[in-house]
């Protein structure tokens, strides 16, 4: 499928049927991930797999897994961050947001479904997997067959604002209220 259709068909999964995912698929979406662009390169991304049910379990005290059989716990490494010199803004989270889209995209090409969850609680997960301060845990990834499949590629024209909304060329012109 071309790359708009795979942007289409990908959509957010919650219910997973009890299916592992193989492990040349799970090769495959982390290799995905592996080769997402960094700002200047550094590869903040630090990942853990989770599939064993005991981790599992110690993922649902932070956020509920959907009945999923594998989590990625996305990561970012804060030693050697690019920081903006102007604000002092970090791309950590620009960095692990692309690695997240690339694996979320590549598992969708798989017949994988899955959700990015960001609003978890990190102090459970650091506590859980044994992580150290200097790395932060940002995100979930939540992958998994989908109990009831996809949804429609096509409900994009109903659900998304019209890029006349969101677009603007040569400054910012507000076009609709919020």
């Amino acid at each position: 499928m071309d790359f708009l259709e795979l942007a289409k068909a990908r959509c957010t999964t919650r219910g997973f049927t009890d299916e592992e995912i193989s492990k040349i698929d799970l090769d495959r979406i982390l290799s995905i991930g592996r080769v997402a662009p960094s700002a200047c390169n550094r590869q903040p991304q630090r990942i853990i797999v989770v599939q064993d049910p005991e981790n599992l379990t110690k993922v649902q005290k932070a956020y509920q897994t959907f009945g999923s059989q594998c989590v990625l716990i996305v990561c970012r490494d804060t030693r050697n961050e690019l920081i903006r010199p102007f604000d002092q803004k970090c791309s950590g989270d620009l960095d692990i947001g692309i690695v997240c889209d690339h694996m979320l995209l590549a598992a969708r090409e798989l017949g994988i479904g899955s959700v990015m969850v960001g609003l978890f609680d990190l102090n459970i997960i650091r506590r859980e997997f044994g992580i150290p301060e200097y790395i932060e845990p940002t995100a979930l990834l939540i992958l998994g067959y989908p109990e009831k499949g996809f949804l429609n590629p096509e409900r994009h024209s109903a659900e998304r604002k019209p890029i006349s909304q969101t677009v603007m060329y040569e400054s910012y012109a507000e076009t609709v209220s919020i």
